[in-house]
């Protein structure tokens, strides 16, 4: 028996790349897996039926799976995503927010225009698929009376996790996407549905338009036994992980897959604290005190 067996799996974005990995790789451990992408191009522009070529791939492996063109930023269109896995085949266990698009260029290059888009796609790409399951869910679970162990794993980046030049856009989106999926698993807890997100590294159609990319590499052309630390499908075991009954404890959790590397991001704690004493602030001597007691910028000299 495979790990995912009898369960439901949506991935956005799906029709190359990390996502086409994802859901193959669902599939492979017995999820059937509704394979989402509007086929258009890595900026954002057009439409196709790109996600045809993820559902061949994996019948031709055995799998199960049916396409989905919908814009996943289309909050009507997302919801109808959510309705044709129910449709289809009765649930929905697990739904993997991939869908993204770049548009880079340094701040004082880059247009309005472009900075909507990629938000657009990211956010509310993520958001809206993310409010129709939650729907379902939160409606299985009254009917029921019983948790309904669903997953969701969105997906940020380190670009949004410690920044990156000429992504003011893209890393906005991605750390938004963290913070989103901390927030999401508070209220979807008591409904038995976890939330985690993965920051996944590969040689992609995203990647290959940054300067000295390596070549773009899609998952099935990479053999299973075969190791590539730029392969696409590195992090969808983990995604398989995540999506199944094993990984119920965790959730609220932002980890990354880079290369041989599962790498758990701990994120904003807290660091050196500077305490007032219940007194008012003074601007003029507050630089004084970050420098000596928060950023150590600046030695203290001797105090008794």
């Amino acid at each position: 028996m495979g790990m995912l067996d009898g369960k439901v799996a949506i991935v956005t974005g799906a029709g190359h790349g990390i996502g086409r990995a994802h859901a193959m790789e669902l599939a492979k451990h017995g999820a059937r897996v509704v394979v989402n992408d509007l086929g258009g191009s890595v900026t954002g522009e057009g439409q196709g039926r790109d996600a045809d070529l993820t559902v061949g791939i994996i019948e031709q492996r055995g799998g199960e799976a049916v396409a989905n063109y919908e814009d996943v930023a289309d909050h009507e269109g997302a919801g109808r995503m959510i309705a044709q896995a129910v449709d289809t085949w009765g649930r929905l266990d697990v739904l993997v927010t991939n869908a993204g698009i770049v548009r880079d260029s340094a701040i004082w290059n880059m247009s309005e225009s472009d900075f909507d888009a990629v938000l657009r796609v990211h956010l509310k790409g993520m958001w809206s698929p993310c409010h129709h399951a939650a729907r379902h869910w939160r409606q299985v679970n009254k009917d029921t009376g019983r948790p309904v162990g669903g997953r969701v794993i969105t997906t940020t980046s380190g670009a949004g996790l410690v920044g990156n030049f000429g992504q003011t856009n893209y890393a906005t989106a991605k750390a938004g996407v963290a913070g989103f999926t901390q927030t999401l698993s508070l209220e979807l807890w008591k409904l038995g549905v976890t939330v985690n997100a993965v920051g996944p590294a590969a040689a992609t159609r995203i990647t290959a338009t940054m300067p000295g990319a390596p070549p773009v590499i899609e998952p099935d052309e990479i053999p299973e036994d075969e190791w590539n630390r730029m392969d696409p499908a590195v992090s969808s075991p983990l995604v398989a992980w995540l999506a199944s009954d094993e990984s119920a404890h965790v959730t609220g959790q932002v980890i990354r897959a880079v290369a041989e590397d599962i790498v758990w991001m701990t994120g904003w704690t807290n660091g050196a604290t500077l305490s007032n004493g219940g007194k008012r602030w003074d601007a003029t001597k507050l630089g004084t005190q970050l420098a000596t007691d928060v950023f150590g910028t600046r030695a203290p000299g001797l105090r008794y």
